[in-house]
């Protein structure tokens, strides 16, 4: 087994960074992980509270079946800080970019044949955007991916909260103008909303609410695995089976007790699922691994 190192790709002002972790052995299969939304860095934690390290125990739980991985900072952030001058000033096209990048130089310097694409939560539609073009992509790993489009999600999470009754009107406005590709004034948006929809961020917003997930998967032919768990309080069984049945020939795994970052849940109180986010040393629920793995190696046989 070989020590964690960094790996960099070429971005557009400056190196993409990551880590390659897994056996020495050159033809192991390599699964390139992509982050979630927001500030989520290549461990799977960001600084609004997530620290459960998902991704590097799902690198871990990978080597030790024999699996490489690569786990990687997301443009403008942490060790890709110098990739772009602004974080914020991005497309869900430039992440699907860098994702088609980094498959190539991970290829160049591995010399594995294709890259398996892992993309966890938003990270799954930026995997479903870049597979696009599939050139030096073996399949994708879909973990709790959303199976809707964004806007729809969002105005979801709107109602279900009683509180929002008062915004509610003005945001589902802001988001069928987004949704249409203009940008809002900042002035007259509820300070309840601007944090949603700060003027910095409006651009990736219409580029996000244009993706249609059913329809990005649906015009990918290569091999899917969906991995969802059941105790999932952002992403529902719902996305999972929607992006089934736009591609009935994926695999489908739906875990039991399985919440957003991978961990053991076993009752539907929120604030202990919550709490889970905050744990590093709670290892991932039981059959995350087998599933990723099972497929890769099994799949893998018969590419």
């Amino acid at each position: 087994m070989s020590s964690p190192g960094v790996i960099e790709a070429a971005g557009p002002g400056g190196p993409l960074s990551g880590t390659l972790l897994g056996p020495s052995d050159p033809t192991a299969p390599v699964v390139l992980i992509v982050p979630g939304s927001g500030p989520t860095d290549r461990d799977g934690n960001n600084p609004l509270g997530v620290r459960a390290s998902s991704y590097r125990l799902i690198a871990e739980g990978l080597a030790a079946r024999g699996i490489r991985s690569v786990r990687i900072d997301k443009r403008g952030m942490f060790g890709s800080a110098q990739a772009v001058p602004d974080a914020n000033a991005v497309t869900m096209e430039d992440y699907a970019a860098d994702v088609r990048l980094w498959a190539a130089t991970i290829r160049e310097k591995t010399g594995a044949a294709c890259v398996w694409v892992l993309g966890h939560s938003e990270g799954g539609l930026v995997t479903m955007l870049a597979a696009q073009r599939p050139k030096n992509i073996c399949g994708l790993l879909l973990v709790s991916a959303p199976g809707r489009k964004a806007g729809d999600v969002l105005r979801e999470q709107l109602a279900a909260n009683p509180a929002n009754a008062p915004i509610r009107e003005q945001a589902g406005s802001i988001i069928a103008q987004l949704e249409r590709g203009e940008k809002v004034t900042a002035d007259g948006i509820h300070p309840a909303l601007r944090p949603l929809f700060q003027p910095e961020v409006q651009g990736f917003l219409i580029s996000l609410f244009a993706l249609d997930p059913t329809k990005l998967i649906a015009a990918y032919d290569g091999p899917v695995l969906i991995l969802q768990g059941l105790r999932d309080i952002q992403v529902s069984r719902t996305d999972a089976e929607r992006l089934h049945q736009a591609r009935p020939d994926t695999e489908i795994v739906l875990l039991p007790d399985t919440n957003h970052v991978l961990k053991a849940v076993t009752s539907d109180d929120r604030a202990a699922n919550a709490t889970t986010y905050q744990d590093a040393n709670l290892p991932l629920a039981p059959g995350v691994i087998d599933a990723l793995a099972t497929f890769v190696n099994q799949t893998r046989k018969h590419r």
